[in-house]
């Protein structure tokens, strides 16, 4: 099982001791005393774990966290500190790294860590072989999982759009899987070879979602003691993904509008325009036309992202992929911990079909994983899901009923609003391609 550590601390004495600690247990380790060394080392030697210190001389770990989760995805990224400090310890976790250790109080916890990242790392490079060996041309949708009908039309659609340069907006509820759509559309696109780019703008403050996507000149504002690379930049040549682009700041919204139009943008300090080559992907779980985040999103902006527009479905509308789901977090979750689970019962599966999932797929992720830790036979039975899960049973007309008055609600408000959809949309608090979707399906009027 042991594997490559790239081991990153400035203090030679505690570096020293940790890897003899390290290289007792079967790891190779190679070592570095500053970020500099540690780009060389990567680019020349393959890694499996980077073990590195916060605080180094020519930078700090919590950012290089997220530049090696970038362009090395598959690492495995613990932190060590000498002083816990949450707001690092968060921003560790959100760049992609698996823990944050404070040395001398966590150093028994940093051996069983090195054990679970390597399983985890081995996990990964599994499932990647197994892909290859399955479908040797693989087009980047190998990830969306299902056959119904809704899935299958933002798949098309995706696919299609995929080749071209075209801006896209991704619109669904939380947890439907927006981000495992653009990663998609990048891995489908002339782009596949550079970097894809990810950004929640709900995760940060308007300052700082600003630096961190446009960077910053060393002198710009207070702390900024040197030149930090922003994510657009990073991006260059490759997909920029922006999700929850309705929680970005009105501010910011002309910058990006300005990247949009004619890829150029200003970074924070530099009175010269920079020029990037990036691929737009937006996601949103909020409607940004016709609601009220139509007075805090720019219209222009909305115009320009929605070009091509995909809506991903609500799990709840989905039911059927629903077995192929949970069977696929099962076997990930299975083989990540070594669990020998093979199967999930006939009562378990009717249980989670008929469950509301108001998490969508993020929910079913998580539900799974739970399942697989607290089983102890060889298949998920129903007391391994939650209890709010356990009794989701429902009669033989259940679905049948649900869809009678699914059906006949959307119809009345189309009668009192005469015809007009987007009325219509407003009024069931949904989106217009969901409304769209469900007159085909119920094969209702038309105007």
């Amino acid at each position: 099982m042991p594997g490559t550590i790239l081991l990153v601390d400035d203090e030679e004495k505690l570096r020293k001791l940790l890897s003899r600690i390290i290289s007792l247990e079967g790891y190779t380790v190679i070592e570095a005393g500053s970020l500099s060394q540690a780009r060389t080392i990567l680019e020349r030697k393959s890694v499996s774990i980077l073990l590195c210190d916060v605080k180094l001389p020519d930078g700090n770990g919590v950012d290089f966290t997220r530049e090696v989760s970038t362009q090395y995805p598959a690492i495995k990224i613990i932190l060590l500190t000498a002083y816990g400090n949450i707001p690092d310890g968060v921003k560790a976790i959100r760049n992609g790294a698996l823990d944050y250790l404070v040395k001398g109080d966590d150093n028994d916890k940093i051996i069983p860590l090195l054990n679970q990242a390597t399983l985890l790392y081995e996990s990964q490079l599994a499932a990647l072989k197994e892909n290859a060996l399955l479908a040797p041309q693989l087009q980047g949708f190998e990830t969306v999982i299902g056959e119904s009908p809704a899935i299958k039309t933002a798949t098309q659609m995706a696919m299609k759009v995929a080749p071209m340069e075209t801006a896209i907006l991704i619109t669904g509820e939380t947890g439907t899987g927006k981000e495992v759509f653009a990663r998609a559309i990048h891995r489908s696109s002339p782009r596949k070879t550079k970097n894809f780019v990810a950004i929640n703008c709900s995760s940060f403050s308007r300052e700082l979602l600003e630096s961190e996507l446009f960077g910053y000149k060393a002198g710009a504002f207070t702390g900024a003691l040197k030149d930090k690379k922003g994510l657009i930049e990073m991006a260059d040549g490759g997909t920029l993904f922006l999700d929850e682009i309705g929680e970005m700041a009105p501010e910011l919204q002309p910058k990006l509008l300005r990247l949009l139009e004619d890829g150029s943008y200003y970074t924070l300090g530099d009175p010269k325009p920079q020029q990037a080559n990036v691929r737009i992907i937006a996601a949103t779980n909020r409607q940004l036309e016709g609601s009220e985040m139509s007075h805090t999103f720019r219209s222009d902006l909305f115009y320009r992202l929605a070009v091509f527009s995909i809506e991903l479905p609500p799990l709840r509308e989905r039911i059927q992929d629903i077995p192929a789901l949970a069977s696929h977090f099962m076997k990930m979750y299975a083989q990540q911990m070594n669990r020998k689970i093979t199967g999930i019962s006939k009562d378990a599966m009717e249980a989670l079909q008929h469950y509301g999932w108001k998490g969508n797929i993020r929910e079913l992720k998580n539900v799974m994983e739970r399942a697989v830790i607290l089983e102890e036979a060889s298949t998920i039975s129903l007391k391994s899901l939650p209890a709010g899960i356990q009794h989701c049973k429902a009669g033989p007309s259940t679905d049948f009923q649900l869809a009678t008055i699914e059906r006949n609600h959307i119809q009345k408000m189309l009668l009192a609003t005469k015809g007009n959809k987007a009325e219509t949309a407003r009024l069931l608090d949904i989106g217009i391609a969901t409304l769209y979707r469900k007159i085909e399906e119920f094969g209702l009027m038309r105007k």
